[in-house]
């Protein structure tokens, strides 16, 4: 299930991440870090269930701590407080986040090896491709 998320990736490649970061309000400034970080993504499941999902790079380092299908206060890497719940669908961690408002989902996916996280705000939709280090 969760497990084979597991591990360290590496970004390889992003697409349209400039233009998701705008839809989802993020200032000129962060974006412009945003777009030139190349941050790692460590995943791990311990005992209990409890998935950690910490993003590692140059420019910042988050974390966040959750279990499936159980809503969370999440701080994320440009700032915002969001009401977040993650699931597991179709082979697929879906990642849900509120505020203000707005809702914007991730979705997570191994294909071929790769990790991809597809960013989706409305109708703009960003792709980013992780390789297991």
């Amino acid at each position: 299930m969760v497990e084979q998320f597991s591990g360290t990736w590496t970004l390889t490649a992003s697409e349209n991440f400039d233009d998701y970061m705008k839809a989802i309000g993020v200032g000129f400034a962060t974006r412009q870090m945003g777009n030139m970080a190349k941050p790692n993504l460590v995943i791990s499941v311990n005992d209990a269930g409890v998935i950690s999902m910490k993003s590692e790079s140059t420019f910042k380092t988050t974390e966040i701590k959750f279990k499936i299908n159980e809503e969370f206060d999440e701080t994320t890497a440009d700032g915002r407080q969001t009401k977040t719940t993650i699931t597991f669908e179709n082979g697929k961690l879906v990642q849900k986040q509120t505020w203000d408002g707005k809702t914007t989902t991730l979705e997570r996916e191994i294909q071929d090896g790769k990790l991809t996280a597809k960013c989706i705000m409305d109708d703009v939709v960003a792709v980013r491709t992780y390789e297991k280090v």
